[in-house]
């Protein structure tokens, strides 16, 4: 992992350095140290302002003394990502009446019902946020099952739009453009600027898209 500063008080920790080996899990190890990273701010022996993961890269910002704190963090190891047992799950309710499931369904060459089982049965989790205030990547989905986005983009998608692009699942927390393939739609609020946190689903929360009432487990 190479550590560089940014600016005067910031670090970059890029998990996906060059020459890493094939078929590592970046996400995995990504999710590993912003855990690791706010455990140790928690603990007191780490001083950032921010912590924020994005597809391969973990930024630290607000660092007061930056080659102290990439000297500090070289000597850490991550531990192991925690299981779903060891976090709570957020199931968000979703009515699955996207206008692109046929599109999945025949990228997947499967059906639409089966798309909607795979999507409400897959333990999701928050990769990062980005693209909009609130706006959860969400991983989960094998490799292999990645989406193209749409050639043009939609001029406005609807808030609370459950849409996949890439490997990433996603949820529109406000009507905004966007490219990619509509699945579903769910009425839960994902940004509030006078919630704390303001972000309904933060990096490392475990999600589940069921089909249903919105039911919550701690």
């Amino acid at each position: 992992m190479r550590i560089r500063p940014v600016g005067a008080h910031a670090l970059l920790l890029d998990c996906a350095e060059p020459g890493a080996l094939a078929g590592v899990d970046v996400a995995g190890r990504v999710e590993a140290w912003r855990a690791e990273l706010s455990r140790r701010r928690d603990l007191g022996e780490l001083t950032a302002v921010e912590i924020v993961p994005a597809a391969a890269t973990v930024l630290l910002d607000g660092v007061p003394d930056p080659a102290t704190t990439a000297r500090l963090i070289a000597s850490w190891v991550p531990r192991p990502a925690a299981t779903a047992g060891a976090v709570g799950t957020i199931e968000v309710p979703v009515t699955y009446d996207g206008a692109d499931l046929p599109v999945v369904a025949e990228h997947w060459a499967t059906t639409v019902p089966a798309v909607i089982e795979r999507l409400a049965g897959t333990e999701f989790r928050v990769a990062f946020c980005g693209f909009a205030p609130g706006f959860p990547y969400l991983t989960g989905l094998p490799a292999e099952l990645a989406l193209p986005r749409l050639p043009t983009p939609r001029p406005r998608v609807p808030a609370g739009s459950v849409a996949l692009a890439g490997p990433y699942a996603g949820i529109y927390p406000s009507a905004s453009p966007g490219g990619w393939l509509l699945v579903g739609r769910t009425g839960m609020v994902l940004f509030d600027v006078a919630a704390d946190p303001p972000a309904r689903l933060a990096p490392g929360a475990r999600v589940r898209l069921v089909a249903g009432e919105r039911e919550e487990r701690a």
